[in-house]
């Protein structure tokens, strides 16, 4: 059984830089799409970033050049890197993996982990 764990989330005021980390067990990470994905109260979930297992990436545009997702095989994590957070940044992240149906920030995903909060706030 795959599953996730997502960490690295925190309180960062404006313009600050987080680094969250993706966690996969059960699974070998080497054949495996990951996205992140961003939820508020209340709202859908946002696609944020999409990474292959031949490492291309893919952005939102409304992360790109602030978000840089990036994994490592070797130890089963996939990493969201985060610059110039904006109050519009919060949410509970989570990074499902298993995509299948259409374009990648509207596909349907087996596996989810619980998420990493992220908070922005001065």
């Amino acid at each position: 059984q795959v599953q996730l764990v997502e960490s690295g989330g925190d309180l960062v005021q404006p313009g600050g830089s987080l680094r969250l980390s993706c966690t996969i067990s059960g699974g070998n990470l080497d054949y495996k799409d990951i996205a992140w994905f961003r939820q508020l109260p209340g709202k859908a979930c946002e696609g944020l970033s999409y990474i292959t297992p031949s490492r291309l990436s893919y952005y939102s545009p409304s992360v790109k050049g602030r978000f840089t997702i990036s994994r490592d095989n070797a130890q089963n994590t996939v990493h969201l890197q985060i610059h110039s957070l904006s109050p519009e940044d919060p949410g509970l992240y989570y990074c499902p993996t298993g995509s299948y149906g259409s374009n990648w920030w509207e596909a349907k995903y087996d596996y989810w982990g619980q998420g990493t909060q992220v908070t922005v706030s001065s």
